[in-house]
């Protein structure tokens, strides 16, 4: 399976349906980078490409993956399938479509069945899932904590 990672071990994983979700995904990237935190990230569709789904979420964990971000257009399952398979958090970034505007994304994110919960940003939100993600780690990694609590007083004075 290939997965393209920073040079720390991992600790966000990040996965998207399409190779056309990258441009948006980049906001995630380039977040995580800033913070400090290192991720992988790989491209496999929940409909084309279950299989590797299944094998990449179920290991996430033992590859000591801490949060898993999921974006996904149209359908987006994704990221309950992911969940399906994995006890790590997962955050869903709904794509825009051209079909309904993301709209379709977006819900079929947030009505997630009771028992495999999606945390949910908004449509595109690649940015805020980047920086969610680090605040779930901030909670038992201080140096994430310290970068959420610096970023916050940068954008007070900007």
């Amino acid at each position: 399976m290939s997965a393209e990672t920073t040079a720390k071990t991992p600790l966000v994983g990040i996965i998207m349906g399409s190779k056309s979700d990258m441009p948006v995904m980049e906001g995630c990237t380039a977040e995580l980078d800033a913070l400090g935190v290192p991720y992988e990230l790989v491209i496999a569709s929940a409909h084309r490409n279950p299989a590797k789904v299944h094998e990449w979420a179920e290991s996430a964990a033992d590859r000591g993956i801490k949060v898993i971000v999921a974006a996904a257009g149209k359908a987006a399952h994704l990221g309950g399938v992911v969940a399906a398979f994995t006890p790590l958090p997962v955050i869903g970034v709904p794509m825009k479509t051209s079909d309904l505007g993301g709209l379709d994304s977006l819900l079929s994110m947030v009505q997630m069945p009771s028992g495999v919960p999606v945390a949910c940003v908004a449509i595109n939100g690649a940015k805020n899932a980047a920086i969610y993600a680090t605040q779930i780690l901030g909670a038992t990694m201080p140096e994430y904590r310290d970068a959420i609590a610096q970023l916050k007083r940068d954008m007070a004075e900007a």
